[in-house]
Parts: C-alpha cells; sequence; structure tokens
C-alpha cells in the first residue's frame, strides 16, 4: 500500500471517513421492506426452478454462542444451556423442506456455507444431522465450496475431524488481536497455541484452505501489538485471510456501550493498522483481495482475485457464487432472481411461521433494472477494484458515459477521488489505485442511488469507512 503523509492522510480522512455500506449486497439491507413477503418470495423460488442446470448457493445460520464478544455485529442468541438449541436444528431442517419443495428441479449447490453465532456450538451428531439433511434435498457439484464457520476456543479436535469426513472443505475462524489487552477489552480470550492447533488439525483432517479473520479498530490496539498478530498469523499462514474494519454500531448493537470509545483507536491509526497488515501480507506472498482480504496465490481466492472473476454476496467475497442464493435459519438473506429476502430475527416469531408451513419471510427488496446495473457495477468496483464500460454496456446496453455522467462528474470533481489519488481513469473505464484501496466503499458509494434515502435519518444507518 502506498505510504501516506500525516497531513495528506488527515485531509484523506476529514473528506471520506463517513458513513457506509460495505456492499455485500447492493440495494443494501436497510433497502428490504415489509412489502416484500412470502407469496413475493415463492414467485422467486418458482422463477429459479426454471434453471434447472444452474447451481444454488446455500446459507444457514446458526446463531447459538456460549458468550458473547464485545466487538460481534452478528444476530447470535447467548446461552451456555446447550439444549435451547434442539428446536433450532428441528426448524432449520423443516425451512430446508420447504426450499426443496419449492425448488424440485434445483438441486445441487456449488457452494454451502454454514455461518454464526458459533455453529460448532453443536455437539459433532447435530452437524451431521443437519449436513445429512442437506445431502438429502441437494447435492454438491464436484467443485463446490463447502465451509463453515469455527472458534477455535470450543471447537474440538474430532469435531474438526468429523466436519471433514462429512464434506466440509473450507473452515473459517475468528481471531481479532492475539494481544491479551485487546482481547480482554473485547471479552475473547484466545490463545495462539489454540488457534495454531485448530489450524494444524484442519490441514491434517484435509481441508483445502483455511481463513482467519482479523479486525482492525479494536480498543487498545497498537501498532506494536497488532505487529505481533501479525508476526504470529504468518507463523500459521494460513490460506486466506480477511482484515476487517471494526464496525462500531452501538445504535444497533446495545453490548457495544460496554466498549471504553476513549479506547479505540482514530481513524488515523485505523489506516495504519491496515497499511501494516497490507504490508505484512503482501511482503509475505500473499495476494490482495477486494478491500479487505488476502490469499496465497495457489488458494482459488487468490487466483479469483488474479484472473477478475472474484465474487461477493452475504457470505461476503467467494469465488463460487451461484446467481442465485437461498439463506436460511434466522435473520438469514437470500438472493432470488433478482430480489433479496430475509428471515425474521427472533426465534419464536421463526418457530411459528415453520410450524404453520410457512417460509419465515420478514422482508425483502425486487430489484427494478437500475438496481441491477448499480449492482454488477458496485460489484465489479469492490471485488475487483477497476469498471470496464464496455462490458457493462454489452450486457446492460445504454452508452455508460452518458448514463452515468452525474456520477462520473462526482468522481472526478476537485476534492474527489479521482483527484486524491484514489481512482484514475483509464481507457475505457476506472481503476481503483493502491492509496484508493482503504476507500473503495467511497467510490462505489457514487453509484449508489438509494444512499440519499437511507441517510436521511438522525441516527446512523452505516459503519464509518475508515
Amino acid at each position: 500500500m502506498e505510504s501516506h503523509n500525516p497531513s495528506s492522510t488527515s485531509e484523506l480522512i476529514r473528506r471520506y471517513d463517513v458513513p457506509g455500506p460495505r456492499y455485500t449486497s447492493y440495494p443494501t439491507a436497510v433497502s428490504f421492506h415489509e412489502g416484500f413477503d412470502e407469496a413475493a418470495y415463492r414467485e422467486r423460488l418458482a422463477l429459479a426452478d426454471q434453471r434447472a442446470d444452474e447451481p444454488l448457493s446455500l446459507y444457514a445460520h446458526l446463531p447459538f454462542c456460549e458468550a458473547r464478544c464485545l466487538y460481534c455485529g452478528c444476530n447470535v442468541v447467548i446461552s451456555p444451556h446447550k439444549e435451547v438449541a434442539q428446536p433450532y436444528l428441528d426448524h432449520i431442517i423443516r425451512e430446508l423442506d420447504l426450499v426443496a419443495a419449492a425448488l424440485p428441479h434445483r438441486r445441487s449447490l456449488s457452494q454451502m456455507q454454514w455461518g454464526g453465532g458459533t455453529p460448532t456450538y453443536y455437539a459433532t451428531a447435530d452437524l451431521a444431522r443437519l449436513y445429512a439433511a442437506v445431502r438429502e434435498r441437494f447435492t454438491f457439484t464436484a467443485d463446490a465450496e463447502i465451509g463453515i464457520e469455527v472458534d477455535p476456543r470450543v471447537t474440538s479436535g474430532e469435531q474438526i475431524d468429523a466436519l471433514a469426513a462429512m464434506g466440509f472443505n473450507r473452515i473459517s475462524a475468528g481471531v481479532q488481536d492475539f494481544d491479551p489487552a485487546v482481547q480482554e477489552a473485547i471479552g475473547r480470550i484466545q490463545s495462539f497455541e489454540q488457534t495454531r492447533t485448530l489450524v494444524d488439525r484442519a490441514r491434517a483432517a484435509g481441508f483445502a484452505s483455511v481463513n482467519l479473520d482479523l479486525i482492525f479498530g479494536l480498543p487498545l490496539q497498537t501498532l506494536e501489538g497488532f505487529g505481533r498478530t501479525l508476526e504470529h498469523m504468518l507463523a500459521i499462514r494460513p490460506e486466506r485471510v480477511a482484515v476487517y474494519s471494526f464496525a462500531y454500531v452501538p445504535w444497533l448493537k446495545g453490548h457495544m456501550r460496554r466498549i471504553d470509545t476513549a479506547s479505540l483507536p482514530g481513524p488515523e491509526l485505523k489506516l495504519d493498522l491496515l497499511a501494516q497488515a497490507y504490508d505484512a501480507f503482501t511482503g509475505a506472498g500473499y495476494r490482495a483481495v477486494g478491500m479487505d482480504h488476502f490469499a496465497l496465490p495457489e488458494d482459488d481466492m487468490g487466483k479469483a482475485a488474479e484472473a477478475g472473476t472474484l465474487g461477493r454476496n452475504f457470505m461476503g467475497y467467494t469465488v463460487q457464487s451461484a446467481r442465485d442464493m437461498i439463506g436460511i435459519g434466522i435473520s438469514a438473506i437470500g438472493d432470488v432472481e433478482d430480489a433479496f429476502v430475509q428471515n425474521v430475527k427472533k426465534l419464536p416469531t421463526y418457530y411459528a411461521a415453520l410450524d404453520a408451513g410457512r417460509f419465515p419471510v420478514e422482508k425483502g427488496y425486487a430489484l427494478d433494472a437500475d438496481d441491477r446495473i448499480r449492482r454488477v457495477i458496485i460489484a465489479e468496483i469492490m471485488c475487483n477494484a477497476r469498471l470496464d464500460f464496455g462490458a457493462i454496456e454489452a450486457r446492460f446496453g445504454g452508452d455508460f458515459e452518458r448514463d452515468f455522467a452525474s456520477e462520473l462528474a462526482t468522481l472526478a470533481a476537485p476534492g474527489g477521488p479521482i483527484s486524491d489519488g484514489l481512482l484514475e481513469r483509464v481507457p475505457g473505464g476506472l481503476r481503483v489505485t493502491e492509496r484508493g484501496r482503504p476507500f473503495v466503499r467511497v467510490v462505489a458509494m457514487a453509484f449508489d442511488r438509494h444512499l440519499r434515502e437511507t441517510s436521511a435519518g438522525d441516527r446512523p444507518v452505516f459503519s464509518r469507512t475508515v
């Protein structure tokens, strides 16, 4: 990442450290509404079923955790009593039944991800039961990416072996930071030895790729401490690394109010922490992927980044994304036939809908023609840091420079991303520079026509971009 001096960094932060989406979808979830209901979802599933030769992606949300981490922005259910999670398995399998019935001619999966929460909160037999339920209703393509999130603090070696035997081939674990003071401040105590033991066991079991997550911008982080964390990460050398910016959203997640805001790094230090990670991983042979990932060149994600074929959906960056993604479980979001659908977030409501034989839909959004174009534009910026005007015209028609003249003018205005060196015009398109990589969300925001509507309230909607 290009070096920066304090004055230029301060100016960039002043201009570009604003609330903004992470664009795991476009439009973002704040545009979803209750007018998109179960009947609308069934209509989209019926359309999707007509393309029987295309595989699907499947995301299953397993929300249970034994304890809450203060940085966590996920929809989780905290309980040390494992028996409370048993009815959830019954109901998520019922939802699978509804999906399978709605897709009688389309039953192949090119990607499956189990997230949470902590999927390995469940015993091995429970995980095997859910996996068998999927396999009874769907088949996996030969090169399917089958991933699961785990917590090294609660995941046993026997669970790792069993997951590999089932068919999982990708595993992801959170680290966030190895510094003891930071871990204490965020309520997640996890040693380097625990993490390394899990990764070693996963590799021995045959997992093709291991991903570890870091977060920068956590309380009490320093360059010195984060530097030690990076050294530990490189000693493990996972195939993939995610380096996320801490999304401090206490208005959405009340438990974050327990974090001492005075202990949070300022925007300039956050940029320095990101630059430190960028230098460490690229210097060790990793390829920078999207805005916050790194992958070894031989990993599928590294290859996709090199080829410009990276995808992005509600699971994050992906190499095997299908056109349609089914989401099951509370709060899960699907993406089917140019429509987003989100499930209810509360367990009693989820159970009641499925007990009545209904999809537990809370809200959704059907994309219009303009949304579909902008969705591709924003995905290209977020995934591949570039935009080919001719490719957009070939896919959707029109004249890009005419149709998006105001957006291009905004980007090229004095004091904008192009003049600040974050973005450059290249023949037939745009390219995000290395200097602009930390601000790629801001570049994408120029093409978001919904942003003014979703940002008009009295309190923030999105986390800050830095």
